[in-house]
């Protein structure tokens, strides 16, 4: 299970510590990309039922799943139009970013707390929580669709060198997301991904927290 990155075996209240901080950082992420496609124009979201803090609006039974009990996966994706953003590439990319941006920006607050030494005996609880939203937050910057990392690369990649990057990731996108599939969760293989992961995962919770101490 995941939480033995925290230490060897998870109590209850780890569990549920996770279950929490993976809650709000999946809501949060898919709520932020929601509600930035309806400020630039789409309404799409928004007639889904998707613009909410609702974390059942958001649940994906694979990607969700996958989260809570191994420790990397992702929420339902939510549908956007492009063809009605004001400005298409800048809006596209925008809306992508927002989804990981919002995780580091909840990660960051709530390390305000860990950082003032005032979440008292809450204090795992609220690091499980950062470190929920770090996880998040670096895994969707993975540029494989349907992470948010391909549609930002896209929306920073010159118009011609994006076009081609999409239809690369239309052709052979499923492909990739089965090796990486493989690659997270297949021994030996495994270990190296994770690893490769959690370096970045790590640097961001420290860099929020000042601390490792988690690890």
């Amino acid at each position: 299970m995941l939480l033995s990155y925290f230490e060897g075996h998870a109590s209850v209240g780890q569990v549920l510590a996770w279950i929490l901080g993976v809650a709000l950082a999946i809501t949060v992420h898919e709520y932020a990309h929601a509600r930035r496609a309806l400020a630039a124009g789409d309404t799409t979201a928004l007639q889904s039922g998707r613009v909410t803090l609702n974390p059942l609006a958001h649940y994906d039974p694979v990607g969700s799943t996958l989260f809570l009990l191994a420790g990397f996966g992702w929420a339902k994706p939510v549908p956007v139009n492009p063809r009605m953003f004001r400005n298409p590439r800048s809006d596209g990319l925008w809306v992508a970013l927002w989804g990981p941006l919002s995780n580091v920006l909840l990660a960051a607050f709530l390390a305000i707390f860990l950082r003032l030494g005032i979440t008292g005996p809450h204090t795992l609880t609220v690091a499980i929580m950062v470190y929920a939203n770090c996880v998040l937050a670096i895994f969707n910057l993975i540029p494989i669709g349907p992470l948010d990392g391909a549609h930002i690369l896209a929306g920073l990649l010159p118009p011609a060198q994006a076009r081609k990057f999409q239809l690369f990731q239309a052709q052979y996108g499923q492909y990739i997301i089965m090796a990486a599939l493989f690659m997270l969760f297949v021994p030996p293989f495994d270990m190296i991904t994770r690893t490769a992961l959690m370096i970045p995962i790590k640097g961001l919770f420290w860099l929020l927290t000042g601390t490792g101490g988690l690890f």
